[in-house]
Parts: C-alpha cells; sequence; structure tokens
C-alpha cells in the first residue's frame, strides 16, 4: 500500500493574530464592525498508515512498571455518530473521479476562511474554488469557528478542519462540500494533526493538555469511522507529528530540547509502553544528536528518518541534521547545516530551511535565512554557497511544478515567501508581498502554485515564479488551502 506522509505547521511561540492586514482591508471593504479573534494554530499535513486502534487497559501492570499512566477510556456509544460517513477500513481509491460532487468540478481547492462577507456580518466558511479556473466556486458553511489548517484523507474523500476558537475539529464530505457527522472537541490547541492511509485512523499533537501527575502534552489517538478520542498518549510537549510511510513509527517533538519519543502504533492497546524516548546519553554538545529537534522526514525504504535540529534558532546551541537508524532507533553523528525547522525529501536530495539566530556573513537583511541541498547517500551538503532565503520561522515547504521550491515562513521581516529554482542556475526569487505564508498548495497538471499570504490568497506562475495576471480575491482571511481532487 502506498502511504503518505504529514505536512504540519511549524511555530514555536504562541498562536499569531487571526485578522491580518488584509483580512482588516476587507472588512473595510464590505463595511463591517468585526471582532479581532486570535488562536489559529498552524500545522503541515499528512497521512500515515496505521491498524484500527484499541484502547490501552486501564490497569495494565506493565504500563504502571513504566510509569505510564493509564489511556482515558471514551465511551464509544456517546460519541459514535448516526450518520454513517467515512469509507471502510483501508480504501485507496479516489472517488472523486466517479462520484460527481456538489459544484461538479474536475479539480477543487479548498480554502478556509473565518471570515467570509454574509449578510449578517461575517461566518467562518471553506470557499471552494474551481483550481482549473482559478475561479470562486461556492462554499462550504462552518460551524466551527477560527477554521485554519487542514488534512485530506488520503484517498481524499473527506477532509478535516482544525477550529482554534473551539479546539475543535469537523470532517468535510468533499463530495457533497458539506460538515457531516458531530465536531470532535480537542483538550487544548494543536499545530499538527494527521489522517493515516486506513483513512480511519487519526492522530493530533495536543501540547498543552493537562497530564495527572506529568507534564502537559498528549497525542490523541482518533477513531474517524465514529470520531471519537480512543486513546491518550502522554508526551510532554507534543507538538509535531512525523509518521513513516508504511505506519509503523510515529515520531513525536515536544518540549525536551535533547530528546524525540517514537510511537509504535501496533503496541497501543497492549500491555507494552507503546513510547520509547531516544536520548542518548554521554555524548558532548557536538555530538548529541538532538539539540531541540522539530521535526523529521522518512526516507522512501522508511529505513531512516532524518531529524531536524533547530539548534540556536529555538534556544539550543547546533542546528543539524542526524540519520536515525529506524529499526535499531541508533542516531548517527549529526549533519551541521546553518539552521533547520523545516524539510522535504526528493529522492534522495533532502532540502533544508531556517533562519539563523543573527544574519549571515555575506546575506544582506531581510534575507536573512538559509536553505541547504544535502545528499542523503552521504549525508553532505551538496551547496558550495550558502543560498539565502526570507528570514522568520520557516514552517512550509512544497514542490511545485518545473522544479520550483516553495517555502513559507512566519514571523518575518519583510514577505515570507521564498521560491528556490532547484534547476542547475539554483536562482531565489523574493517575492515582494508581505505577511506570514500560511499555506501553500501546488496544482497538480499545471505550472502554478497557490499561496496563502497574510490573509490573501496569492497565484504564483512556476514558469515566472512570479504573479499570474488572474488572481482571485478572498473576501475575508485566507488561512489554509489544499487540493481535495
Amino acid at each position: 500500500m502506498k502511504l503518505f506522509a504529514e505536512v504540519e505547521l511549524r511555530t514555536v511561540s504562541s498562536p499569531m493574530p487571526l485578522v491580518s492586514g488584509a483580512a482588516r482591508r476587507h472588512e473595510r471593504r464590505a463595511g463591517l464592525a468585526i471582532a479581532h479573534c486570535h488562536g489559529v494554530a498552524e500545522s503541515n499535513d499528512g497521512n500515515f498508515c496505521s491498524v484500527i486502534i484499541h484502547l490501552f487497559a486501564s490497569n495494565s501492570p506493565s504500563l504502571m512498571l513504566f510509569r505510564v499512566p493509564s489511556l482515558r477510556r471514551i465511551s464509544l456509544g456517546v460519541l459514535i455518530v448516526a450518520n454513517a460517513f467515512l469509507v471502510s477500513c483501508g480504501s485507496s481509491t479516489n472517488p472523486s473521479s466517479s462520484t460527481p460532487n456538489t459544484t461538479r468540478l474536475k479539480l477543487r481547492a479548498f480554502v478556509t476562511n473565518p471570515l467570509a462577507s454574509t449578510s449578517f456580518g461575517t461566518a467562518p466558511v471553506i470557499d471552494v474554488i474551481d483550481a482549473l479556473k482559478d475561479e470562486l466556486s461556492g462554499a462550504v458553511s462552518l460551524s466551527t469557528a477560527q477554521p485554519g489548517m487542514m488534512a485530506v484523507f488520503p484517498n481524499k474523500r473527506f477532509t478535516l478542519v482544525y477550529g482554534g476558537g473551539g479546539n475543535s475539529i469537523s470532517i468535510i464530505d468533499n463530495a457533497q462540500e458539506a460538515v457531516v457527522g458531530s465536531t470532535l472537541t480537542l483538550p487544548g490547541p494543536t499545530e499538527s494533526m494527521v489522517v493515516s492511509a486506513d483513512n480511519v485512523t487519526g492522530y493530533v499533537a495536543v501540547p498543552t493538555a493537562t497530564v495527572a501527575g506529568q507534564d502537559p502534552g498528549v497525542v490523541e489517538v482518533l477513531n474517524l469511522t465514529n470520531n471519537a478520542i480512543t486513546a491518550t498518549i502522554p508526551v510532554p510537549g507534543a507538538r509535531f507529528l512525523a509518521v513513516s510511510h508504511n505506519g509503523n513509527r510515529v515520531l513525536v517533538f515536544g518540549s525536551q530540547p535533547d530528546r524525540i519519543t517514537i510511537i509504535t502504533p501496533s503496541l497501543i492497546g497492549t500491555s507494552t509502553d507503546p513510547r520509547t524516548v531516544l536520548n542518548p546519553s554521554g555524548c558532548s554538545s557536538s555530538t548529541c544528536p538532538f539539540d531541540h529537534p522539530v521535526w523529521g522526514l522518512f526516507s522512501s525504504d522508511d529505513n531512516t528518518a532524518y531529524i531536524l535540529n533547530c539548534g540556536p534558532e529555538c534556544g539550543g546551541t547546533t542546528a543539524s541534521v542526524a540519520a536515525l537508524e529506524v529499526n535499531t532507533n541508533l542516531p548517527g553523528s549529526p549533519l551541521l547545516v546553518n539552521a533547520a525547522t523545516i524539510g522535504m525529501l526528493s529522492g534522495s536530495t533532502l532540502y533544508v530551511a531556517g533562519s539563523p539566530p543573527s544574519c549571515p556573513a555575506g546575506a544582506t537583511a531581510p534575507a536573512c535565512g538559509t536553505l541547504s541541498v544535502i545528499d542523503t547517500a552521504s549525508m553532505a551538503v551538496t551547496n558550495p554557497n550558502p543560498i539565502f532565503i526570507t528570514d522568520g520561522y520557516h514552517n512550509r515547504m512544497e514542490m511545485g511544478a518545473d522544479g520550483q521550491l516553495f517555502i513559507g515562513a512566519r514571523a518575518c521581516s519583510n514577505g515570507c515567501l521564498s521560491i528556490f529554482d532547484t534547476n542547475p542556475n539554483g536562482k531565489v526569487t523574493l517575492p515582494s508581498d508581505t505577511g506570514d505564508v500560511t499555506g501553500i498548495q501546488p496544482i497538480t497538471t499545471r505550472h502554478v502554485v497557490y499561496v496563502c499570504e497574510d490573509g490573501e490568497l496569492r497565484i504564483y506562475e512556476t514558469t515566472t515564479d512570479k504573479l499570474q495576471a488572474n488572481q482571485i480575491d478572498i473576501i475575508g482571511q485566507a488561512v489554509d488551502v489544499k487540493l481535495v481532487d
């Protein structure tokens, strides 16, 4: 079975304000008085495979031995949704080719918009876009306050929508273009949620969730057939998740600066603790494999996970990339880079972006961020000269058509979007638009990429790295964008 990995948003500070300058411009245009809200969480999306998850035994002696508090048991009878709207386990077909959607479009993009204009003021919606014609074609009404990040099911039948207003998750039937089932409420805000390749199991990192007798932070395990939390796995400060293609491992990056937690899904519901905490001892600051790790990427065969260490950008010492042998849990020596908060694998090439604490020599503000190109076969940086990109905290990276790598950041001095040409010329383009980048979506079969920046939806041509002539005006605020076909 072909599996997919999540895309998550990356942020290490408090949630950004929901209303941007662009949103305020839209409010003035509509002549509306709007209460500006806060609390949209950021994330990259992705998916992994796992089995249907059962509960921990509440009195498991093995769990007591490992000093793991029991996972709370949820009454499924209360939470089962009467409307059975999800596909059966293991389905991997894309129904959009055979099941007409409401707008009857061949290629659609969803855009979360918490401030859509209505006759009564504003309302949260998902704007539906014809991604072949770059036209607004409808909207999905939401009850979820402050909708932000989305995660599309691998078979593209449904989409999860996180609402920062009430820390809730809604499910959209992509064909019906409507909310189905009940809303799932989390114990706190999240920056990372994924759907497994079985289209049934989900995982959500909740860094502030209360855990009795331990530091806050959990990974919630979801059964999406009945929209219920079926297990809660304590991980201090759990913030970001990375999953293997085969679903056998889940990496959890939390608040502990020198370690990562590995969850083995097959052990959830057994008497064995599913968590393995990696914290190598006896290493010096130059050889320790973990220094504020924030992200991980798996090789195509899932034998290796490349751990991105944020280092000084997150209060540590050294930014690096460490290759972790998944079957033995043995990390290799860290490869030093200028900065590392987000990455993407393309074959054997690993692209890693971040911002050093101070502007590097040779860089000119605001282009103080760096991009490193790594050959994973030799674990060596291949770019002889530094590649300078925007500053800020980089948390998004997508490969568009024509080998154009789109890199998004937040909290920048000016613009937060960088476009790197991965072809031999290696040119970097820094568009003039300003504001945080909150969503990036390449449009398949086309030479364009949709970007949510400062509350606006921008359409860039990958042949020129410039805005195309035809743009879409989102009335309200564009937060995240995903293809659903």
